[in-house]
């Protein structure tokens, strides 16, 4: 199996970011940020959209016993609709590289949008999560930790099917929205059920 790239430049401390939960109705929008070890691979890595759940596990597991610097950031449902997906998505970014205990050169983010961080220089790397090994590490982080979140809560509100969706809009999911309404984990902000059009005829 072919091995990720592992640096975009050939020197300095690059940290990868990306995040996850980024069209849910419900939860956090969560982001990751992690430095792959000089030398260090791994060839199931990869865009954690492409891994079987127990891959991504597997993956979280090693990642944070062998990389010395990986953070998480979160943004919950309120600031989201204060601020809108798109910068809670890069706070959320910001809040996870201001955590890890090194600093950065260079920031790779998945994507084709960021938000400065504190004059570090950055790349938009488009599909970025299938290309470099930090930015994948960062989106296994985001996804599991997200997941996690998200099983938890759907031990409070088992019948909005968290566990199985992970506050992604399916069918079931919205029919639990039309049946019970929104809870504190719903951003308001979003369309929680679809528009329904009426069409009259003559």
């Amino acid at each position: 199996m072919a091995f990720l790239k592992e640096r975009f430049r050939p020197e300095g401390i690059e940290v990868g970011c990306d995040e996850a939960g980024r069209g849910c109705l419900a939860g956090p929008v969560v982001a990751a940020a992690a430095v792959v070890p000089k030398g260090w691979r791994n060839p199931i890595l990869n865009d954690s959209k492409k891994l079987t759940e127990s891959n991504r596990n597997e993956l979280r597991k090693i990642i944070e016993d062998e990389f010395e610097h990986w953070a998480v950031g979160f943004v919950y449902p309120e600031e989201i609709d204060e601020i809108n997906i798109l910068n809670a998505s890069f706070l959320a970014m910001h809040k996870a590289i201001e955590s890890l205990k090194c600093k950065a050169d260079l920031i790779l983010v998945d994507g084709n949008r960021f938000n400065s961080f504190q004059k570090v220089p950055h790349e938009c790397v488009i599909k970025g999560d299938g290309k470099y090994s930090a930015i994948a590490a960062a989106s296994i982080l985001a996804k599991t930790h997200r997941d996690e979140f998200m099983q938890n809560m759907h031990n409070e509100y088992p019948y909005y099917d968290w566990h199985r969706n992970k506050g992604y809009p399916t069918a079931k999911h919205r029919e639990a929205i039309r049946a019970n309404g929104p809870c504190e984990h719903h951003r308001k902000s979003f369309q929680l059920l679809p528009v329904q059009l009426e069409i009259f005829t003559k």
